[in-house]
């Protein structure tokens, strides 16, 4: 999300760019639902990059409900059982992605048996989201080839609502992933950053975060500095940044030495050459 956001705004010039992911939504319904407090009671804020937001403030009629969590978190050993709860005992602030993909972005967890067994990673579990994503997909593109009726259910999806406070001037806030100009002050001008957005027949405006902690912005500016490696590469036709984008990700640098790391980019310009520009299927060699 981060590098096409990035990507969209570099090589357009397009200046009204938005990127739609409801892990901010989910994650505050899924600590509503843990602190025991209706959603629609809960007031929150969060800001960061794409899968590593941040819940700043969590209130209820001007309670800080994080004391709550707190003391959940206290009680219960198996909660504790959780990247992201870990990442929040650590950090401070609660992330926004789930357990299983936090840990796809830091160093810490998925190289370790002994932290994939204290936090219950569940590795390759998404390779079974991918298989049932598909299997959606095929049955819809079967179904509309043989000309069969698609029941159309309402969803929490942000694009259609998005698009219905456009059209109708419907006021509403969604977190949106936009480019970083002057929204964050601690990351990168330009980097893609996920932020609340306002929307109104007017569009989309997003709306300024300030400065993040230290700790948050430090794992932010890693994720943005791989991200802009890849956009950059795609910009230049640069093959060699591809492999600076790879040695600089967190969990590659931490499973792989550098010469793995380009050995392993060779492998996948000969499996998906066919799919990258001409410029970027060279095989480099370590």
């Amino acid at each position: 999300m981060a590098m096409n956001v990035q990507y969209l705004a570099q090589a357009t010039g397009l200046t009204r760019v938005v990127g739609l992911c409801h892990s901010v939504h989910w994650t505050m319904h899924g600590l509503a639902e843990l602190v025991g407090v209706p959603y629609q009671e809960v007031s929150y804020r969060a800001a960061g990059v794409n899968h590593q937001a941040w819940v700043l403030e969590f209130t209820r009629a001007g309670e800080n409900l994080y004391p709550r969590l707190d003391a959940l978190i206290e009680q219960d050993p198996q909660l504790r059982r959780r990247t992201r709860v870990d990442l929040y005992r650590r950090l401070g602030y609660y992330p926004t992605e789930t357990s299983e993909h936090s840990s796809e972005y830091v160093p810490w967890y998925l190289h370790h048996d002994s932290e994939i067994e204290r936090l219950r990673l569940p590795v390759g579990a998404y390779l079974d989201i991918v298989d049932e994503n598909t299997a959606a997909y095929e049955r819809t593109r079967d179904a509309l080839a043989a000309g069969r009726p698609l029941r159309a259910e309402g969803t929490m999806e942000y694009a259609p609502q998005l698009i219905h406070s456009v059209v109708t001037g419907t006021p509403r806030t969604v977190y949106g992933n936009v480019p970083n100009h002057g929204l964050i002050d601690n990351l990168p001008a330009g980097g893609a950053v996920e932020v609340p957005c306002r929307v109104d027949a007017s569009g989309v405006h997003p709306t300024r975060a300030g400065a993040l902690p230290a700790q948050l912005a430090a794992l932010n500016r890693a994720y943005l500095s791989t991200a802009d490696l890849v956009v950059g590469a795609a910009l230049d036709d640069d093959p060699v940044r591809v492999r600076q984008a790879v040695m600089t990700d967190p969990a590659t640098a931490a499973a792989l030495p550098v010469e793995r790391i380009w050995e392993l980019c060779d492998a996948m310009v000969r499996a998906h050459g066919d799919r990258l520009q001409p410029g970027l299927r060279t095989e480099l060699g370590t």
